[in-house]
Formats: C-alpha cells, structure tokens, sequence
C-alpha cells in the first residue's frame, strides 16, 4: 500500500531542532542587526526548502515544524528590514541608475519610510510565501485523489527551492549601520562654525590622484615631465617624506576627508558599489557590511568632513572626479557637505560605472550608462565642469573649497585621442600628460579669473601606484604598508601666504600624512567657531590629524611619538613611526658612532609589528619586529633591531597602546 502525502505534527526531534534554529535565526537578526545575520537566514531557509523536499520523497511528509522554522526566519529578516532598513525596500528591483533620492521614483529610491519599506519586503517575499503557506495547506487537507495530493505537493516543494533561490537574487540587503553614532556631535559643531567667510578668506582645491605614485611626477624624479603639477611646488612647497594615511583608495578618502583615521568610521576596505539591478546573488550589494562591519556602505553619515566644515563656514563646496564613499543616501557626497558634485560614486573598474550630477542629495546619469565603458573622455569632462564650476564662484561673494579628485592613474587606464601615444611611454603615461596639461589649462584659468593668487592649492595620491607606476628606490606599492604602498607626492601652493609657507620654491622634508590635511586647511582658511575660537575643530571625537602650519613654514617635526603616523591594512596596525631627537638615540647608545646618528638632527624611525613580505617569490614569508631607520634607507632595506632592541621594544609598546585604544574605542569618541 503506498504511503500518503500527510502533515507531521508530531514532536519528532529533528525537526523540533530545525525549527529552533529557525526561530533561533529570527531572534538573531533583530538582536545582533547586521546583515550578515540575515544573509545566514535566508541560506538556512534555501536547505529547509531542500530539506522539505527530501521529506516528501522519502517520508511523504510534511513536517510542520520545518515549516514554522522556515517561516521564522522569513519574519526574521522581513522585519528585521522594514524596521532598519536603509532603502525603500524592493531590493534587487530597484535601480539606482536614476538617483536614489530622485523626486522622479520617490517610491523606490531612497531611504523611502516604513510604508515603503513594509510593502517592498513584503512583495519580494510574497512569491516564498505562497508556495510555504500551499505546501502547509495542501499537507493538512484531504483530496479525494491522492495522487493529485502527490503532484501538488511535489511542485509545490520544488517552487518552494527556485522561490528561495530567486529571493536571495532580489532581498533587500542595505540596512542602517550598526555602529556608535555621532548625530549630536556633528550637529553641535556644525551649529557653532562662525559663518563669516568672505572673499577675504583664501579658496581651496585640492586635487587628489588615484594610484600616482610617488615618483611619477617629474618634480620627484620622474622619467617624464609634469610641468603643471610641478608648478604647484616650485611656486610653493614640494615635501619629501608625505604618506597617505591608508595604502588604499577609499580608506585614504575618508582619511582626506575626517582627519581621522579610516578604522574609526568602518572605513578600512574599499566601498564597492551598492547599486545592483538584477544580478546573480547581488554581490556587491552584500559586500561593504560584511567587510567593513557595522553594515557600513561608505563613509558614515555622522562623520564631520572637511566639506561640511568649510560648508557651514560660508564657502560654496564642490566635488569634481572619484568619489568612492558610498552611492546612496547618508553617503552620497553633497549629503557630507559638498553643495554639488560631477563625477563617479564608483571607481572605474567596477560595474557600474558612470558619471553623474549630484545636487542635494538627488542625483542623475550625466553622460549615459554605457558611455564610460571607453572613459578616454573622463578628464576632459571632469577638467569641463569644474572648469564652468569655478568661473561660476569667482563671480560669487562667497570663496570656494573644490576637490579635485581625479580618477587617474588607476586601471585600466585611458588617454583622449589627442593624448594618446603623446608621450612615448604607453597609456599610463598618455594618461598622466593629459591630466597635467589640463591641469594647466585650469590654472590659467584660475589666473585669467583673478583667483589663482587667493587659492590654496594642495596637490597629492591616495595612494602608490598598481600596475604601473614609481615609487623611485622604495619598496612595495599600493595595498602595502611598505613606503611605496603609501608614500605619495604633496605639494601645497598659496601665492598670498603672507609667510605661511615660509621660503616658497623649497621642499619639506619632516614627515607629514593624509589625515593631516583637515586640521592644516581648517588653520589656513582660519575657520572659527563659538564666536571666535581660532583653528576650530570638532570636540566629540578624536581627530588623528596633526595642523601642518608649522611644518609648512620652518621644516618642523610634528610627528613625534605622542602623534606617531600610521600605517594600516584591514583592522590592524602595521607599523608605527615617528621622529625623534638625534641627541635622545645617542644618549641612549653612546658608544655608537654611526654616520645617521652625526650627520642628523633628528631621525625617523618606522617599525613593523608583522608584515608579509612583498616578494612574492616568498610570499609565505613575513617580517617581524622590525625596526627601520627611514632617514637613510627609505627603502626599508635593513632591519635596525638588533642595533636598536630599546628603541624597538618602545615603538612595539606604543603600537600596541595605540591598538588597544582603537578597539576599546572604534569610533574614536572624546573622553571628557
């Protein structure tokens, strides 16, 4: 006699246990709020649709309480979504091509409200739904043939398995972040800038590269010649020893952009894009909150930016290039304090790529979505607006802060037909002239307007290069900690210092980093809050960045060991440096003789804690505990830990110190 098709609702334990998994998974998701969470329960409820298949076959069963398990953990994560989620909630329906706060599709762009969010999830989820809710129904009722009985549920079953694979192709995956927020703080800042900039306060711009190394303009020893970046240094200051303070795209942004180191704001990885239409498991999408953590996409909301600052001071703010700090809502650029933005949310050898216009939030495709597969355009698009952008504010009354964030020389790289084969050195060459000799094509600009004299011009990388690139005698390149990874061309030009750079036409060879950036210009401009306190900066949070003024007018050492720079990868710290008196080492060691401790006044000293080593030949390799001299052997060549065991153990006490801190406190909050 056959067995018929029933419901089992009888306490057998296996299912019993699979079902608390399942209720398990539901709490989980609500209790620990990070996407990951939901990801795990969407993949148990694809084995439980396989697992009640497999029961049907060989039990003819429908064990309800794998049905209960399965539907918990729908709920789990439909309302873990509705209730923190951070879209309009039609997951991998939704295109963000047209802006995801666009007034053009308010019901699917955009943070949305808890309307939006309820009826997004509840329409992904309802194609699940159904064949669960058929199979329970089906399995508890009779029909008069039991073969009919048989087919239903077989297809039902088999449903249930493409309908769980089709949602975790669509489900909703962005979720407000997880993390310590600073809200207040940012607002009570922001509120007490004195807004009082006029054309008496100098503009700003600062252009940033991508990937240029450190010998890849000619002022530093480059086989090819940069006349318009060079001119920055040649009529201002060129530094020798300047580090990124990440030895990677986005994190090094954030860095420009915070002052602050990018570990604090779950920023130490690169943003990849969120944007998705329908694609195999949407992977881009999940990526960010599982590898930065806290459900971060980019650069947190609460963050304080430069832009934000100089914004509130009274100065129109633009972006111009590569942004590369998210690509919706909290993250968007002019939603951290740029009035309008040109560019890519994106790096460009990611899907999708794009330029757009972003004003308040709301943005739209500028040149079309295909139009950047061949982005031999790109600079002279970018050079066009903020070009147009420029010439718009010199007739303002109010100064203006521009970034200039060019997305070259990261690959796959481009030159304009008119650039291309110029140079005799290939395309990453091509490339590079181009955006020189547009470059100066701004500057005469600039001058031709009247506000070439008033502008602080800061030029630098995020970081080494990749492919190709130099970085002169020094070692690694970029996703390294080595100099070459972070070691990067700065200069810095203001006609009408006044002083402020001391000597101009000089170099600088203390060293300084990216997260100094903030404080320096925060000096320059003379940005003022609580009516009149001078170099104003926020109190709520640590900033890492140490004000460059006095560096920029006398040489003078600003990283010591009670503001060592760091050099980090992921969550860790791989080295730590600074630079101390000469006089100090040779009163720790005064038998030595050695030519770095009598022919300078200070030296740097770098150490590393554990670091892989770049050979790839030795890839299983590492460096531990070692300690280098940088003042005469940039190339970290030699390992000085032998000579110096004190001076080692001192730099391995403060880089633990340093970590410890970090941990105990990512987001860097003030202690009051």
């Amino acid at each position: 006699m056959k067995k018929k098709i029933t419901l089992d609702t009888s306490k057998k334990v296996f299912p019993l246990i699979l079902m608390c998994i399942g209720f398990g998974l539901m709490l989980a998701v609500w209790i620990v709020r990070l996407n990951i969470v939901s990801v795990i329960c969407v993949a148990y409820c694809c084995l439980m649709s396989a697992a009640i298949l497999l029961s049907l076959l060989i039990k003819k069963k429908v064990y309800a309480p794998m049905v209960f398990g399965y539907a918990a953990a729908c709920v789990g994560v439909v309302v873990y979504y509705v209730i923190w989620g951070a879209d309009a909630g039609f997951g991998a329906f939704t295109s963000g091509l047209a802006g995801f706060n666009s007034a053009e599709h308010p019901w699917l762009q955009g943070e949305g409200n808890f309307g939006t969010r309820l009826l997004g999830n509840l329409l992904l989820i309802l194609p699940t739904a159904l064949p669960l809710w058929g199979l329970f129904f089906t399995a508890k009722h009779t029909f008069k043939k039991d073969g009919s009985k048989k087919t239903v549920t077989g297809l039902l079953s088999v449903l249930l398995i493409g309908t769980s694979i089709f949602y975790v192709l669509t489900m909703n995956l962005r979720s407000e972040p997880n993390a310590e927020r600073l809200w207040d703080g940012q607002d009570d800042y922001l509120g007490k800038i004195d807004k009082n900039a006029t054309k008496e306060n100098p503009n700003v711009l600062v252009i940033l590269m991508d990937d240029l190394g450190y010998g890849d303009v000619s002022l530093n020893g480059a086989i090819y010649n940069t006349p318009n970046i060079d001119s920055i240094g040649e009529n201002g200051l060129n530094f020798e020893n300047f580090y990124s303070s990440y030895s990677v795209c986005s994190p090094a942004r954030f860095a420009a952009m915070t002052g602050r180191y990018p570990y604090r704001g779950y920023a130490d990885n690169v943003v990849y894009p969120t944007l998705d239409t329908f694609s195999p498991f949407a992977s881009t999408r999940i990526f960010n909150s599982i590898e930065m953590g806290g459900n971060a996409d980019g650069m947190l909301g609460d963050e304080i930016t430069v832009a934000e600052t100089f914004q509130a001071a009274g100065y129109s703010t633009g972006l111009f290039g590569k942004w590369h700090l998210g690509d919706y809502g909290e993250y968007l650029p002019t939603n951290q304090g740029f009035d309008y933005f040109y560019g890519s949310h994106h790096v460009n050898d990611m899907t999708p790529f794009y330029h757009v216009r972003e004003a308040n939030g709301e943005y739209t495709i500028a040149r079309g979505t295909d139009e950047l597969k061949d982005q031999s355009n790109a600079t002279r698009w970018i050079h066009e607006e903020i070009e147009d952008w420029v010439t718009e504010q010199a007739k303002s009354d109010k100064p203006f802060f521009a970034c200039y964030t060019s997305p070259w020389p990261h690959a796959p790289v481009y030159a304009g037909d008119d650039f291309d084969g110029v140079s005799g050195m290939g395309t990453y060459v091509d490339c590079v002239t181009e955006f020189d000799t547009y470059l100066g094509r701004l500057f005469d600009t600039m001058e031709d307007l009247g506000v070439l004299e008033d502008t602080i011009i800061v030029f630098t990388s995020d970081n080494g290069p990749a492919l190709e690139g130099s970085v002169n005698e020094l070692r690694g390149g970029k996703y390294l900690a080595y100099e070459g990874g972070q070691k990067v061309p700065f200069m810095i030009r203001w006609d009408n210092a006044d002083g402020a750079l001391g000597k101009t036409g000089t170099k600088r060879t203390q060293s300084a980093t990216l997260v100094d950036l903030y404080p320096t210009l925060v000096s320059l401009c003379g940005i003022t809050g609580e009516n009149g306190k001078t170099n104003y900066l926020p109190a709520d949070r640590t900033i890492d960045g140490v004000s460059m003024t006095a560096l920029l007018k006398s040489d003078t050492v600003i990283h010591t060991k009670a503001h060592p720079i760091l050099h980090m990868k992921r969550e860790d710290i791989k080295a730590i440096q600074y630079t101390v008196p000469t006089a100090d080492v040779r009163a720790q060691y005064p038998d030595y003789t050695y030519d770095v401790l009598t022919d300078n006044e200070y030296i740097t000293f770098k150490y590393f804690d554990r670091i892989q080593n770049d050979n790839s030949a030795f890839f299983d390799k590492y460096r531990k505990n070692w300690l280098h001299i940088l003042t005469d052997d940039p190339g970290e060549n030699y390992n000085r830990t032998p000579v110096y065991p004190e001076i080692s153990d001192e730099f391995h006490e403060k880089l633990d110190e340093i970590q410890k801190d970090f941990k105990e406190n990512r987001r860097g909050i003030a202690k009051n």
